[in-house]
């Protein structure tokens, strides 16, 4: 624990257009999985959805913020393996800059400490503000899927100091 820099917050929120794998039921039962180094979280899956809505939280210990987080979406199967539908990659580094400028006394809800234009160096299907919220740095994400027909992946950064690590 001494060398985390704290927690990071993975606020999965759903997926937009995302690929048919099922094709007699023209739907998919996707499910994400989150890798940074050898640490790996994943979602429950949701049933018959290409638009599924996860609203779930998962959490990854940071100890190089330089590291860049993947994300692989896949089609869940009874009887098969399961079926890849897109990947994204995102850095968290723009993020990780701002915590270190935060003060917590006079910002206002919406201070915009940077934004992340989408280009063809990542995954950003919009331009991303890395904002102050309710006492805290967030930035939403709106990642584009890589190496599938169609999809999008939207998510929300949070930070969760731990005491004791060398962190911000």
């Amino acid at each position: 624990m001494e060398n985390w820099i704290g927690l990071l917050k993975i606020h999965v929120q759903k997926g937009v257009n995302l690929a048919v794998r099922d094709v007699i039921k023209r739907s998919s039962d996707p499910y994400v999985i989150f890798h940074m180094g050898n640490q790996r979280v994943k979602t429950s899956v949701v049933r018959r959805s290409i638009n599924p809505v996860w609203n779930e939280e998962l959490t990854l210990s940071i100890t190089d913020p330089s590291v860049p987080i993947k994300l692989f979406v896949y089609d869940k199967d009874t009887f098969s393996p399961d079926d890849k539908m897109g990947d994204a990659e995102f850095e968290i580094g723009p993020f990780v800059e701002a915590l270190k400028q935060r003060r917590s006394e006079g910002l206002e809800n919406g201070h915009i400490f940077k934004t992340v234009k989408a280009d063809r160096q990542n995954c950003l299907a919009e331009e991303s503000h890395i904002i102050w919220k309710d006492n805290r740095v967030v930035q939403n994400m709106v990642l584009r899927l890589r190496n599938v027909e169609r999809g999008e992946v939207e998510l929300q950064l949070q930070w969760r100091h731990i005491s004791g690590s060398r962190g911000f």
